[in-house]
């Protein structure tokens, strides 16, 4: 993947197939949750809801990414991506507690759901669709490296989790009156757990993680062929701008070599990890007299 239109593409079209999905699957869910009286369908059906907004978040978190640089923002709006991830990630804990909250008084209640066809043809719908939504959204962040497009992927997955709860206690309701409100508990933990997941990537993305191993060794075999001496590369330092990374590394060189070789062979690293890792990387040169 190498320009940011064709991720910005990817991206979109996850966002808006999403979209069209979820709104379907909502209008399903309440109304099977209304005839079976249920709340976790109830739950499930806005916890679907809260993928259409998210998604909708998506895509203007990606069109505002797109943004070029200016003077005061010189990276440009990558990280308006990063920003969307984790709005989506507050998002699902309000609904997760919501839904914590409101099985519990129903537990306490003791009131019981009268679960029929229509609840079972809907639920089986959902967690095929929802789990198809998820494989291609985790395709699509692959393919792009999108943080967002991941979280909304998370969302989709747990969506289909809490409709595979639902339709295991659907099996069981005429053993417990509980079996409803204990549903309804299990997927606010699902989606608790989701928020987890999505919230710690985007505050690393924000705090700034180490580089993967198999991006330094890939540069590091980028440098040997370039540079057939015995070259030391170190301190690496990558910084995540949403649409495209930056790097910055230094490189250990002889301290005689020339300021012409020295250029040829950082501006040589520069072009080759552009185009093969799509990364910027910025190169500080130190000698091995200091070293």
């Amino acid at each position: 993947m190498n320009t940011a239109s064709e991720k910005y593409r990817l991206g979109i079209l996850e966002g808006l197939l999403s979209i069209i999905g979820n709104i379907s699957l909502f209008g399903l869910k309440i109304w099977a949750g209304l005839v079976s009286g249920s709340v976790a369908l109830m739950a499930d059906a806005w916890h679907s809801l809260s993928d259409t907004i998210s998604s909708v978040l998506l895509i203007l978190g990606l069109k505002y990414a797109l943004k070029p640089a200016d003077k005061e923002h010189p990276f440009g709006y990558g990280r308006a991506e990063t920003i969307v991830s984790l709005v989506i990630g507050i998002l699902l804990i309000l609904i997760a507690f919501h839904f914590l909250v409101e099985s519990i008084d129903k537990l306490k209640n003791t009131e019981s759901a009268d679960f029929g066809l229509v609840a079972i043809i809907v639920t089986i719908s959902s967690i095929l669709v929802k789990e198809i939504f998820a494989r291609y959204a985790f395709y699509v962040a692959r393919k792009t490296g999108s943080e967002s497009v991941r979280a909304d992927g998370w969302h989709h997955r747990s969506d289909a989790l809490s409709s595979v709860v639902i339709l295991a206690g659907i099996f069981f309701k005429n053993r417990a009156w509980w079996i409803d409100g204990l549903m309804g508990v299990i997927i606010a933990i699902i989606i608790f757990y989701s928020a987890i997941i999505i919230l710690k990537n985007t505050i690393n993305n924000l705090l700034g993680r180490k580089p993967d191993d198999e991006i330094i060794s890939e540069i590091k075999k980028i440098a040997g062929n370039i540079y057939k001496g015995n070259l030391r590369l170190h301190h690496f330092h990558i910084h995540n701008y949403g649409f495209h990374s930056e790097m910055t590394f230094h490189i250990v060189l002889p301290g005689n070599i020339k300021l012409s070789e020295a250029t040829y062979i950082t501006e040589e690293l520069f072009k080759e990890i552009k185009i093969k890792l799509d990364i910027l990387a910025t190169i500080h040169i130190d000698t091995k007299s200091k070293y």
